[in-house]
C-alpha cells in the first residue's frame, strides 16, 4: 500500500475494481480449456462454450460455424466489457482505458496501409482490423502515398496525431517503411505511457511499470531480431528501441550491433529476468521466443490481479483472449497434439484460473 491513497480509491475506483474482478470470475479455467481440447468440432466449442460467459454472445450463431465466427464474438465480449468500464470511468482512469487502445489503432493503421500497398480490398482489410482500435477516419488511409499525407489527411485528428512526429518524412510507404513507421509510433506510445503512469504513483505506477518496461525490452529483442539481414543499420536499430526498460541503456546499445541470434540471446542471459527466457531455447533457435515472452507476459499481467488500489488491474484484465487453439480444430486429425501443446491450452491457462 503507498500513502494514504486507499483511503480514496473506493470513491472513484470501487465499483469498477469490483466489475473488473468478476470478469476475472468469468475466465475460462484450466477444466474449462482441459475439455475444449477434447473438441473435435467447432460446434462442440460452442456447445461447451455455452456454460460460461462467452454463451450468449455464440447461442444465435446457426451452423456451420466458422473459427472467425467465434473469434469474432469472443472479441466482441472483450469489447463489450471495455465500453462499459470506460463509460464508468472517471479521471485518471478513463484516460488510461484509452491509452490501453492505442497499440491497436496503431496496429490497425499499419494493416489498412500494407493492405493497400499490396492492392486488397479496403472493406475486407476493415474487418480483419481490432475493434478496439478504430477510429471514424480509418477507410480514408488508403489514400495516404508517403508519411505526409498519411498524418495531414487522416492522422492529425486522432489520438495517434502526437506519435507521428517522428515519423513524418516525404518517403513513400514501402514494406520496410511502414515497419519502422510501426515500430516508430509504439516507441513514442509506450514512451508516453510510461510518463502517464509515473505521473499517477503509487501502487499503478509501480505495476504498470513493470508491465510496459517488460513490453519495452520485448520490442527491442523483436526488433533487433527481425532486422538482422537487412540494410537498416545499427543506428538506425538503436533509434527504435524505447528509452526506458530493463535494457536501457547498455543492453540497448548491445543489441544494436547484435548479428544474429545467439548474440541476442548472450546480451539477454546478463539480465538474471530474462534468463529464464531464453535457457527454454536452443541456440540459434528462435521460433520459440514469441511463446516463452507470451507465457511470462501472462505471468507478470496476472501478479498485477494480486495488487489492490491500483487502477493497473484494469489492464490485466483487457489481455488478449487465449482462443488460439480454435483455429486448429478444422485440420484434424493431425492437430490434437498440437492442441495439448499450445500455451493456451496447458501451461498458460493456469495463471487464468481464479483464485
Amino acid at each position: 500500500m503507498y500513502g494514504f491513497e486507499a483511503m480514496t480509491f473506493n470513491i472513484h475506483g470501487g465499483y469498477l475494481e469490483a466489475i473488473v474482478r468478476g470478469y476475472r470470475a468469468g475466465l475460462l479455467t484450466a477444466a474449462d480449456y482441459n475439455n475444449l481440447c477434447q473438441c473435435e468440432t467447432l460446434d462442440d466449442i460452442k456447445m461447451h462454450l455455452s456454460a460460461t460467459e462467452y454463451g450468449p454472445y455464440l447461442q444465435n450463431e446457426p451452423s456451420p460455424l466458422h473459427t472467425t465466427t467465434i473469434v469474432e464474438k469472443c472479441t466482441l465480449k472483450l469489447v463489450d466489457e471495455y465500453k462499459h468500464m470506460l463509460c464508468q470511468a472517471t479521471e485518471p482512469l478513463s484516460t488510461f482505458l484509452e491509452y490501453i487502445t492505442y497499440g491497436h489503432m496503431i496496429d490497425n493503421v499499419v494493416l489498412i496501409v500494407t493492405g493497400t500497398l499490396h492492392e486488397r480490398d479496403v472493406q475486407e482489410l476493415l474487418e480483419k482490423c481490432h475493434p478496439l482500435g478504430m477510429f471514424d477516419s480509418i477507410a480514408t488511409l488508403a489514400v495516404a502515398q508517403n508519411m505526409r499525407e498519411l498524418y495531414r489527411l487522416v492522422l492529425v485528428d486522432t489520438p495517434l496525431a502526437p506519435y507521428f512526429s517522428e515519423c513524418i518524412t516525404s518517403e513513400d510507404l514501402d514494406d520496410m517503411n511502414i515497419e519502422i513507421m510501426r515500430n516508430t509510433l509504439y516507441k513514442a506510445y509506450l514512451e508516453d505511457f510510461y510518463k502517464f503512469c509515473q505521473k499517477l504513483g503509487g501502487a499503478t505506477a509501480e505495476i504498470m511499470s513493470d508491465l510496459l518496461a517488460f513490453e519495452a525490452d520485448r520490442r527491442a529483442v523483436n526488433i533487433t531480431i527481425n532486422s538482422i539481414g537487412t540494410e537498416l543499420t545499427r543506428d538506425d536499430r538503436r533509434k527504435l528501441y524505447s528509452n526506458f526498460g530493463l535494457l536501457y541503456p547498455y543492453g540497448h546499445e548491445e543489441l544494436a550491433v547484435c548479428e544474429d541470434i545467439d548474440q541476442v540471446r548472450g546480451v539477454m542471459e546478463k539480465y538474471p529476468p530474462y534468463q529464464s527466457i531464453f535457457s527454454k531455447l536452443s541456440y540459434g533457435e528462435s521460433q520459440m521466443l514469441d511463446k516463452a515472452f507470451y507465457e511470462e507476459e501472462v505471468k507478470r499481467l496476472c501478479l498485477a490481479f494480486e495488487q489492490q488500489v491500483s487502477i493497473s488491474v484494469k489492464c490485466s484484465c483487457l489481455f488478449r483472449g487465449s482462443i488460439l487453439f480454435i483455429s486448429c480444430i478444422p485440420h484434424f486429425p493431425l492437430t490434437r497434439d498440437v492442441i495439448f501443446h499450445l500455451p493456451t491450452c496447458s501451461s498458460i491457462t493456469g495463471y487464468f484460473s481464479p483464485t
